[in-house]
């Protein structure tokens, strides 16, 4: 028999899954650095590399160590009338050397059990990701089944019934729909895929679309028109929000931005912008990209009110009167928010005027929507997610619909026929903002340009 205090026989060492019971049992990763087993932290039994991790026969103080067999001579077996001495006969058991062996087996068990509960490196928690607050996404739908009410009512404004709801719509659904993109570009520039989104998301699918729709024009009958720097019709969204982006970080080094953004939005009334590139619409719009900057959560909770939401329903009636009372008379350039004084042919105090009172009344509307759109989960607030898809395809059929002359019928032109075109645009809404929609045109309107960035963009 060997001496355990001075020699140690040599164990084969145990495998890493006796060890710690396999990946599958501890969930820890595999393989875990070396220092995980071998510190006093972690090693249960706080032994070096070098010891055995085995439990090996106790020696008691004052009793001599076993002498090791003689070659040649086999060793003589120990009396069992002592359970103390020696080891028992491996031929002849004893019922003491059965006892002798459960409490090794037991230790050996209790090792393996220490050895499997034995504690994981800490990794640190990742954070919980957000969850998407659907009272945007319900803010965002209304808002586009809105814009393509609008498109539809176009070949009947000459009936005062459409214009009145025209104008109505045209106050405020394009300057909430931006002050909600200003609200969710607080942080843009703090993510880089965020920021490679401006060419995923703005500049591949604007030339897309205007690729597209000059050659639906084409098919429809319509001479061929393309002009990449001046956008055509609805496309001037993609670049108007492109450079809003952009200048995000002038906009939050200011102290008093929104003042700032007020006059920029008051002079250029003075001078007539080009279509170019959307500035005219960048300027027009601008005050209210600025504010949605500025906007914190604690602001949209105020609208939550009850005086706020009775003072919002008299609002929206008393813009729904106004509308009809001025439709009759009333000129639809200024409610597209990038005509100059010189043509809307005004004075410029009158300019003055009509600006600072067309951003008065459409701050009003937007604040009282803001109010009354539900802030739980709707119907519709999974299709608020998909309003880019709304936005960009819905002018197909509108277009197909008004060279087809299909919007031109006689009684379309009054109540009966306003109500048959919103709510045949609010189904058109609906079906270009399903999940099928975006599985279709997913390739077209939101690339994967992974390859054109250092990094790998994460969405």
């Amino acid at each position: 028999m060997s001496d355990t205090r001075f020699s140690l026989p040599a164990t084969p060492p145990r495998s890493s899954e006796e060890e710690t019971g396999g990946p599958a049992q501890t969930g820890a990763r595999w393989p875990l650095p070396e220092e995980a087993f071998w510190s006093e932290e972690a090693d249960p039994h706080w032994m070096a590399p070098g010891e055995l991790t085995q439990p090996q026969p106790a020696v008691r103080d004052g009793e001599p160590p076993a002498e090791p067999a003689k070659p040649g001579k086999a060793s003589k077996p120990s009396k069992p009338s002592k359970p103390d001495e020696g080891a028992p006969d491996a031929a002849q058991p004893q019922p003491k050397a059965a006892e002798e062996r459960k409490p090794r087996k037991r230790a050996k068990a209790t090792a393996d059990d220490t050895a499997q509960q034995q504690p994981e490196p800490k990794q640190e928690p990742q954070p919980p990701k957000r969850k998407r607050d659907p009272y945007l996404d319900n803010v965002k739908f209304v808002l586009i089944a809105l814009v393509v009410v609008g498109h539809s009512l176009v070949p009947t404004l000459s009936a005062d019934s459409a214009r009145a709801l025209y104008i109505f719509i045209y106050t405020f659904h394009m300057p909430l729909f931006v002050l909600i993109s200003g609200y969710l570009s607080r942080n843009f520039w703090n993510s880089n895929a965020k920021t490679n989104k401006l060419v995923d998301t703005f500049l591949v699918p604007y030339v897309i679309v205007e690729v597209g729709y000059a050659l639906l024009r084409v098919a429809v009958g319509q001479k061929w028109s393309l002009t990449i720097i001046d956008p055509s019709w609805l496309n001037w969204y993609l670049l108007a929000l492109l450079f809003w982006r952009l200048s995000t970080p002038v906009w939050k080094r200011m102290k008093y931005p929104v003042p700032v953004a007020i006059a920029a939005y008051l002079l250029a009334g003075f001078s007539q912008i080009s279509g170019d590139f959307s500035m005219d619409r960048f300027f027009g719009l601008m005050p209210f990209f600025v504010i949605g900057l500025v906007m914190q959560p604690e602001h949209f909770e105020l609208l939550n009110r009850r005086w706020i939401k009775i003072l919002a329903v008299l609002t929206v009636l008393g813009a729904a009167a106004v509308a009809i009372y001025v439709a009759p008379m009333a000129k639809l350039s200024p409610f597209y928010f990038k005509a100059s004084f010189q043509d809307l042919h005004l004075s410029w105090y009158m300019g003055l005027g009509l600006r600072v009172g067309l951003l008065v009344c459409s701050l009003a509307l937007c604040f009282a929507v803001l109010a009354l759109v539900p802030r739980g989960e709707t119907w519709f607030s999974d299709l608020g997610t998909r309003t880019l898809y709304c936005y960009l395809l819905h002018g197909i059929p509108v277009l197909i619909a008004k060279e087809m002359g299909w919007l031109e019928f006689p009684w379309l032109y009054g109540p009966l026929g306003v109500l048959a075109i919103a709510c045949s645009a609010f189904a058109l809404a609906i079906v270009l903002c399903l999940p099928e929609t975006r599985t279709v045109f997913k390739w077209v309107l939101e690339p994967r340009l992974t390859w054109l960035y250092r990094r790998p963009s994460r969405s």
